[in-house]
């Protein structure tokens, strides 16, 4: 895997647009690898961190290293040179780490919903949220030991030259979780965590925690 950062400056018209347009973030990250016809970009995952100080941090793991050249709209927005190494995490069990997660957390309803049966839907309830996270860690070879979330509401989009609007509710974990599964978590951390990674979400951010 390969992670990169972007410091963008949040005062140019370019880096405003993305900030607001998940669809054109999406299209701007993409420009920096392969196309269908060179083999694809593998997998991508990314976050727009936005700073307290008002600062734009943009975080992006891949599969494939990318040529930060070649995205044009991004080098636009750019304070300094962006950075990218190889990402390739040594976890041992019983590891504490800080955590932060961007998703789109979702359930499909149950037969009682009707016709609705199958449907996915957002979680809109904090509660519900991170039942919802440990469920997702239960599976990924991890546990909570604490977190906060952070709600960004509903986020609605259209893509080019589609009518109908995608819509996400996004919301920002942060915490410090004790892996269970070394295994298991790291490809937790290679393939994100929940739906629509397409479009911002499920970037698994890790660093050591403090004993």
């Amino acid at each position: 895997m390969y992670l990169s950062r972007l410091k963008l400056n949040p005062l140019k018209w370019e880096s405003r647009q993305l900030r607001t347009k998940p669809y054109l973030l999406h299209q701007a990250v993409y420009m920096a690898f392969p196309d269908e016809n060179e083999g694809g970009a593998g997998r991508i995952l990314y976050r727009l961190d936005i700073n307290r100080n008002g600062t734009m941090n943009l975080l992006v793991q891949s599969e494939k290293e990318p040529d930060w050249n070649k995205a044009d709209m991004l080098l636009k927005c750019l304070d300094e040179p962006a950075e990218s190494r190889i990402f390739s995490p040594k976890i041992k069990p019983g590891q504490k780490l800080y955590f932060r997660l961007r998703t789109n957390p979702t359930k499909r309803l149950g037969k009682s919903a009707d016709k609705d049966h199958g449907k996915r839907v957002g979680i809109y309830k904090e509660e519900e949220q991170l039942k919802w996270l440990e469920r997702k860690a239960k599976t990924g070879g991890f546990n909570i030991l604490n977190c906060n979330t952070v709600p960004e509401g509903k986020i609605e989009f259209k893509k080019d030259d589609v009518d109908a609007e995608i819509k996400h509710n996004g919301v920002c974990f942060e915490g410090v979780l004790e892996v269970n599964n070394p295994d298991i978590f790291i490809k937790s951390i290679e393939s994100g965590i929940g739906s629509a990674k397409g479009f911002g979400f499920g970037l698994f951010s890790i660093c050591p925690a403090k004993e």
